[in-house]
């Protein structure tokens, strides 16, 4: 067994981290502050290769893995949580497409993100269906060669800036199984009928664009349906398989990013004469944070490498999701706590790390999903 990266997955992660290091800290905070999309960020990072990676060459992609896709969400999140997150979930949903999309709808759609001349979102989560995805009730019903779209989504990424979102809906409502009612369309933004208010407020990823969704008799193309009608529930399980892993990258980045500055801050701050770094206490919880976040890397790493070969693992992405999320967490609130006073305002970055950590335990499956499902795994249902 081989830990090593290649040449090739070392150039990639130098690369995200020049690139995170020269753009993302003159605009961190401003971003943060005023709740700021970058949207020039999002084609800077497009024209340089780091937008679809994991897409096969033909659709605009440079044809690599999950795992080098992690790489780059790592370095991002480890230099900002809030930047990270909008540049690499500039292709949320896209991996539907790529999963379950024909050749036309992959061209159609992949290409211009990559491009950077697009971004994409995926509309699942409702006001009354978060972690229940089969109590989606946005319904989509034919008329004529069209759906008609009516419902609201709630908690959106991208929701006022994504040119099309895979919005999962109800379609066959008599169906005798809740697992088989739903199926994903793509709809596009500008279609009539449609409506993204903007969310403020939020905890943290301030600068990540969340929005809440209305379809009004919203008429598709039956054309957009992704995959087979009814089999929306089980695609966008396989969906989250896949993406969970590299989310489980941002907790690995956020933690790596938090300990870093915690290093350095211990290094420098001096109490009862000596630097921080000197007490024991300290030490100990350097040490801590460092043995989580290699653990939490090793299971994102794995399980990375087994979706590109094939062997994609739903427990151990479970497992990975889970637990690079806490890191996330536990490292974030260490590093505020090492700041002391100072790592409660926001002119120092852990604050921001701290609030921005949390999202990774709730999105994309909560910790408390990614634990049933590896129980399940385990013990059966």
């Amino acid at each position: 067994m081989d830990f090593d990266l290649t040449k090739d997955q070392e150039d990639i992660r130098k690369a995200a981290r020049e690139f995170a290091e020269g753009e993302f800290p003159e605009i961190a905070q401003e971003c943060d502050q005023e709740e700021k999309y970058p949207r020039d960020l999002v084609k800077k990072a497009a024209e340089l290769g780091f937008v679809g990676i994991n897409f096969p060459e033909e659709y605009g992609g440079s044809g690599y893995g999950y795992l080098e896709k992690c790489l780059i969400t790592e370095e991002f999140w480890r230099v900002d949580p809030g930047l990270g997150s909008v540049v690499i979930s500039a292709t949320f949903g896209a991996d539907m497409v790529e999963l379950y999309g024909t050749d036309e709808q992959k061209k159609r759609y992949l290409i211009p993100l990559t491009k950077g001349e697009t971004v994409m979102g995926s509309a699942i989560t409702e006001p009354d269906a978060g972690s229940d995805v089969s109590a989606i009730t946005t319904l989509a019903r034919k008329d004529g060669t069209d759906y008609l779209i009516n419902g609201n989504k709630m908690f959106i990424t991208n929701g006022t800036v994504a040119s099309y979102f895979n919005v999962i809906c109800l379609t066959n409502p008599d169906d005798p199984s809740r697992h088989r009612r739903h199926s994903v369309i793509l709809v596009e933004s500008n279609r009539t009928g449609f409506e993204a208010n903007k969310l403020y407020h939020k905890l943290g990823i301030r600068a990540s664009d969340t929005a809440e969704l209305y379809f009004k008799d919203v008429r598709v193309p039956q054309e957009n349906l992704i995959g087979e009608e009814g089999k929306g529930f089980y695609q966008f399980m396989e969906f989250f398989n896949v993406t969970r892993i590299h989310v489980g990258a941002q907790g690995v980045g956020i933690a790596q990013g938090a300990m870093e500055r915690a290093i350095d801050y211990a290094k420098n701050r001096k109490q009862f004469g000596q630097t921080l770094s000197s007490f024991q206490s300290i030490r100990f919880k350097i040490a801590e944070m460092a043995t989580r976040i290699q653990a939490a890397r090793n299971l994102i790493y794995e399980a990375a490498f087994k979706a590109d070969t094939g062997k994609l693992d739903h427990t151990l992405t479970a497992m990975a999701k889970w637990f690079a999320g806490e890191t996330g967490v536990r490292v974030a609130e260490e590093a505020v706590q090492i700041h002391g006073g100072y790592g409660y305002m926001a002119e120092y970055d852990v604050e921001r790390f701290y609030r921005d950590a949390k999202i990774i335990e709730i999105y994309e499956g909560t910790k408390e999903i990614e634990k049933i499902i590896i129980s399940r795994a385990l013990l059966g249902r």
